[in-house]
């Protein structure tokens, strides 16, 4: 028997707030808002038709509002990060043809598949389904849907909380416990019936340990009393935005990458050319022309201007690739002949102001995520197969879309990324091997040339090993400055203490450089100028999903 509520809905607030209620709580989410009708439905604390009207009108608005949303911004929904991650142009290719043939089955058959829904209805919207087609769809999937659901849970109540009771005595405290199970089954069951569904569930719990795949935000959490600490200590919220004089702000976020290229040795770093904001078509011709006029071949790096994290990094390997990437990227953008390394290198740097040389801090070590073919396996089910790779499935996926179904004849390998970042899809391991006196010399020598740098880390290219450690034979891809990471820590090798034992080590010097630079006469900027900063960046970019 389930247990009495501390609250009675209905007679708290009548059947037309109740309903107001559960529509309002199904588009945060559906499935648990009915499951938790049902359970309060078999306590008696909330009548059965009301709950089942409330969910009913709003599972069939929310699926309104998402073909609305498609409908009235059109393919720009594909621009925006949420819409590539929904809808991405592959997916809607492949919706665009199911909608022809079975757009009604489909509808229905997407209530009882999780994750299909929202790409279907917004897909609907993109491609311009009549609405009163599309309406008669999601009312006819929310009438099969939401009762069987509701009737379900409600019959099934006692037999589901029951056991529980026994166990625990926890009276209604229980109902959430259960509801929250329901609702994870429901979301988890159907996608263990296939491969990639097992696969990729077993990568989301995976995540929860190994944690170079955490969430920036859960990673760093720790550093907030530290940097509390630290911010005590030097007596200044944002002294290390001090640390790099020569920066904008220190090099916290949308600094020119070509500025900054522009002021290291020509002949260390990799040749660069800045192509301003403009209109698209002349913009792609000039920047052509002038890649011509340089003898650059093809492949080339194209990239944003004041990107983060690699974002929107693009391997262009033809004058259509630049011709499309300067139209879906309006904001200023460098391009760069392709180093083909074939090895890639951040090394961390600092200088304490008044200190006769640099000190290298770290080296990253990154190592490119490559399939090797059996002969027998498409490339979409060699990257669930994967340990690591199905860790990033959707990135290696979007990027491969048109060879996702390839087999890979026996021992053919397929680099799924060029780029060096770990975003996207690249392993960073610690590469304490490679620091030699000969290589710190190097690397100092090159950061004095920036007068004003002090702190970051140089990513750079070379095509041997010993070349390196001996200071030679590496150019200079990108240079960043204060918001710049020590990446050897997220080595999965690495115990998690060690890495945030190397973090707290780097954002002490940052601190401390910082200090000395202001007790120099260089000004920190305000905590409202770097807010003002990184609002500026985040609000203005528009960086499509091009990246390798």
């Amino acid at each position: 028997m389930i247990p009495p509520l501390p609250f009675d809905p209905d007679m708290m607030a009548g059947p037309v707030a109740v309903i107001l209620a559960v529509v309002l709580a199904t588009f945060v989410s559906e499935d648990l808002t009915c499951v938790s009708v049902g359970l309060l439905a078999a306590a008696g604390r909330v009548d059965l038709l009301t709950g089942l009207a409330g969910c009913f009108v709003g599972i069939v608005l929310g699926d309104f509002g998402v073909w609305l949303l498609g409908r009235a911004a059109g393919r720009r929904v594909l621009g925006w990060r949420w819409g590539r991650r929904v809808l991405p142009e592959r997916r809607l290719a492949e919706l665009s043809g199911l909608l022809c043939r079975q757009g009604g089955r489909a509808a229905i058959v997407s209530r009882f598949l999780p994750g299909t829904r929202v790409p279907l209805f917004l897909a609907a919207g993109v491609l311009g389904t009549c609405w009163w087609r599309f309406l008669g769809w999601a009312v006819v999937a929310a009438a099969v849907w939401t009762p069987a659901l509701v009737l379900a849970v409600a019959l099934l109540g006692d037999v589901l909380v029951g056991p529980l009771l026994e166990v625990s005595h926890a009276g209604w405290m229980v109902l959430p416990v259960v509801a929250t199970s329901l609702y994870l089954a429901l979301r988890v069951a159907p996608k263990l019936t296939t491969p990639a569904g097992r696969a990729g569930t077993s990568a989301r719990l995976a995540r929860l340990w190994r944690w170079e795949f955490w969430p920036a935000w859960v990673f760093y959490l720790p550093i907030g009393p530290w940097y509390a600490w630290l911010a005590v200590r030097h007596r200044g919220l944002t002294v290390w935005t001090a640390a790099n004089p020569g920066l904008p702000a220190g090099g916290v976020v949308g600094e020119s990458k070509a500025d900054i290229l522009a002021r290291l040795p020509a002949e260390w770093t990799v040749p660069t050319l800045l192509v301003p904001c403009g209109e698209a078509g002349r913009r792609a011709q000039t920047a052509l022309a002038t890649v011509g006029e340089r003898g650059w071949a093809y492949p080339l790096v194209l990239k944003p201007d004041a990107g983060q994290r690699g974002a929107g990094v693009k391997l262009c390997r033809d004058a259509a690739d630049v011709d499309k990437y300067l139209s879906a990227n309006p904001d200023p953008v460098i391009a760069q002949p392709y180093h083909p390394g074939p090895f890639e290198a951040g090394v961390f740097y600092y200088r304490l102001p008044g200190e006769p040389e640099g000190h290298i801090f770290s080296v990253t070590d990154k190592v490119f995520p490559v399939l090797v073919g059996d002969g027998r396996s498409t490339l979409e089910e060699l990257v669930w197969r994967h340990p690591r790779y199905r860790m990033q499935a959707g990135t290696f996926l979007a990027r491969h879309a048109a060879d996702r179904d390839r087999v890979l004849p026996d021992g053919e390998r397929w680099p799924l990324a060029l780029a060096g970042n770990h975003c996207q899809g690249t392993l960073f391991r610690d590469g304490g091997r490679l620091v030699t006196p000969a290589l710190e010399r190097r690397i100092d020598a090159i950061a004095r040339t920036f007068d004003g740098f002090h702190f970051g880390r140089f990513d750079v290219r070379y095509a041997d090993e010993a070349e390196f450690r001996a200071g030679r034979g590496f150019a200079v891809v990108e240079l960043n400055g204060a918001t710049s990471e020590s990446t050897n820590l997220y080595d999965p090798s690495w115990p998690l203490w060690r890495a945030y034992r190397t973090l707290f080590r780097q954002w002490a010097i940052l601190f401390r450089i910082g200090r000395a630079n202001r007790d120099r006469g260089h000004p920190a900027v305000t905590v409202r100028e770097l807010l003002g900063l990184i609002r500026a960046h985040y609000r203005g970019r528009t960086v499509a999903a091009l990246s390798d």
